[in-house]
This record gives structure tokens, C-alpha cells and sequence, in this order.
């Protein structure tokens, strides 16, 4: 009986090896892409934006904005993702509008495309409402926000901006990210 299991035994491991020498070839023609870890392709993946979004028309003054916050973040030497932050959060506070004095409209003394106040110390009125001045400024608050990176969009901003409303920034990712993929190359 020994001998029948034995025999048994190496049929199956015959097999076996037989099976995996002539899969092996097969297996090495699959395609890469499938062959990709998930956590790869997840790593990869733009985050996907939080919650309902909105999203505007611009006019050419609006444009011009991303267009000068997009460059003030390339010379900072900061990613994309540093931009759609910076959009973002100027879409909310000033729908990216250079925003003066809006006298009694105000929100205390708050100016510029990030609704900044030089009573805050973000600067001079001048300065704040200098898109590449302010757009700057408030790149370097986002650089001293631990994690930034990996933050969602909404937390990012508002640990830079401390807003009444902290949740609002969310409503623009996706704008955002599309303005940045439109402009950052051109």
C-alpha cells in the first residue's frame, strides 16, 4: 500500500511541475498592467473631490488669477496639487476675484483672491492685492501645514485660511483640478 501512495504521490507532484512549466510561459506573456499591485494604482490616483461641487464660468480677469497663482506656485517650487489647493480655496473666498475694500460688503478688512487681512499680518492692502504677492503668502502658510500633501483639499485650505465656514473649500476641488491640468503646462 505504500508503494501505491508513493506512486500516487509522485503522479501528482509530475503533474504539478508539468502544469507549471508549461503555464510559466503563458503566465509571463500576461499584461504588466494587470500584474500591478492595488495599492500601486490606488497611490497613483488623483483623490477624488469631497462632496457636491460647484463650478463658475470665468471672464478673462478670472483667468488671468489662476493663470498668475499657478505661476506663483510653480516658483515656489511646489506640485500641482499645491495649486489646486491655492484655486480652490480662491474660488471660495473670492470666486478668484481681486477683491478691494468692499466697504460695508467687507468681511472685516479682508482683500485679494484668498480674502486676506493685513490686520491678520498677511500684509500690506497693496500686497495682498498683488495675485502673485498673495498667492505666495499663501503658499507659505500651506508649506508649515504638516501633511498638506495627503490632506484632503478642505482641510488644507482651512488650516491655512481659518474660515468661518471650513467646509467650503470641498465645493471646488474639482474645478480646481481641472484649471490646473488646463494651465500648468501652457
Amino acid at each position: 500500500m505504500n508503494t501505491i501512495f508513493r506512486k500516487s504521490m509522485l503522479s501528482v507532484a509530475g503533474l504539478a511541475f508539468a502544469g507549471g512549466v508549461f503555464a510559466g510561459p503563458i503566465a509571463a506573456h500576461a499584461n504588466p498592467v494587470d500584474a500591478k499591485p492595488v495599492a500601486v494604482a490606488v497611490q497613483s490616483a488623483a483623490p477624488k473631490p469631497q462632496g457636491d461641487q460647484s463650478h463658475i464660468t470665468l471672464n478673462d480677469e478670472q483667468t488671468a488669477n489662476v493663470k498668475a497663482i499657478i505661476a506663483a506656485t510653480k516658483k515656489a517650487g511646489l506640485p500641482e496639487r499645491a495649486a489646486v489647493i491655492s484655486i480652490a480655496t480662491s474660488l471660495q473666498e473670492s470666486k478668484l476675484e481681486n477683491l478691494g475694500h468692499l466697504g460695508d460688503a467687507n468681511d472685516h478688512d479682508s482683500l485679494g483672491l484668498f480674502q486676506q487681512r493685513p490686520s491678520s499680518g498677511w500684509g500690506t492692502p497693496e500686497q495682498i492685492t498683488d495675485p502673485a504677492y498673495s498667492t505666495t503668502a499663501f503658499l507659505k502658510g500651506l508649506k508649515q501645514v504638516d501633511g498638506w500633501q495627503d490632506m484632503a483639499l478642505t482641510d488644507a485650505a482651512q488650516t491655512v485660511q481659518v474660515s468661518a465656514y471650513p467646509d467650503a473649500y470641498a465645493q471646488w476641488e474639482q474645478q480646481a483640478t481641472d484649471l490646473v491640468g488646463q494651465y500648468w503646462n501652457s
